[in-house]
């Protein structure tokens, strides 16, 4: 299966935290990481119970850490766009069928849960790759921290051997930035520009990209853009020619 990290995001309650590291054990799950989390102390062991280890073993860090690390990150919110026009929070996928989404991935996954009190804000979410939410009654819609972490790791559990390794977030990263250069190179309205960058990112994280896609989608945006602006060609081609020259160097310290 993935390595899959739960992550709990400037956690409140000492209690939640301790329970939710509870029934990640209880799925088969270990890997928990804490943004801003609270203090810990003996509530927190105590509502951990026999999973101790998860507790102490959690990873604390800022949620830049985990967006620079992940292949793919996951957003879990109970408000959810209404319309595909807004992409913030669309598409949105419960946790069964999120497992089907990553099953045969071979990669690190971040799953957020939000603050108690007001869960992921809008740009947690639109840094995210996918959205998840867990179906609930109209009647009372909102789940505590825990349960939620329990209802997912509970549809995840015991997923199969991994089959496709994916881009490393760097990669990604850099797709991106390429198709904004790219959004520029073609006049993209500015006050579009947000949106569609929301929505490819959607797209391109759930296509769950190996390297060599992503790779050749670089490739195809270079040939695009070699015929919109010729010269473009010309700097690419030095680029190369540098690069090679300075790998064939040897530093004058070095013995040839």
């Amino acid at each position: 299966m993935p390595a899959i990290d739960i992550v709990l995001v400037e956690p409140l309650y000492e209690g939640n935290v301790g329970f939710a590291a509870r029934v990640m054990k209880n799925f088969g799950f270990t890997r928990l990481v804490l943004i801003n989390p609270c203090t810990l102390g003996e509530e927190a062991k105590g509502r951990a119970s026999h999973a101790q280890d998860v507790l102490k073993a959690a990873d604390v860090c800022s949620i830049g850490d985990v967006f620079a690390r992940s292949n793919i990150v996951i957003a879990t919110t109970g408000e959810v766009s209404k319309s595909v026009c807004h992409a913030m929070r669309m598409p949105f996928f419960s946790p069964r069928e999120l497992r089907e989404r990553i099953k045969d991935v071979d990669g690190r996954i971040s799953i957020l849960f939000g603050r108690e009190n007001w869960g992921l804000n809008n740009e947690e979410v639109k840094q995210s790759d996918m959205i998840c939410t867990i179906p609930t009654h109209e009647m009372y819609p909102i789940l505590n921290l825990s349960h939620a972490v329990g209802v997912v790791c509970y549809e995840l559990a015991n997923l199969p051997l991994p089959e496709i390794r994916l881009a490393p977030p760097q990669d990604m990263e850099y797709l991106y930035r390429h198709i904004d250069r790219y959004l520029d190179e073609i006049h993209h309205p500015e006050f579009k520009r947000e949106n569609t960058m929301i929505l490819l990112r959607r797209i391109l994280g759930r296509a769950n990209l190996t390297t060599r896609e992503a790779s050749t989608l670089h490739g195809l945006l270079r040939r695009s853009e070699w015929h919109i602006d010729p010269s473009l060609l010309d700097r690419d081609k030095t680029g190369s020619r540098n690069l090679m020259d300075t790998e064939d160097e040897v530093p004058d310290s070095q013995d040839p």
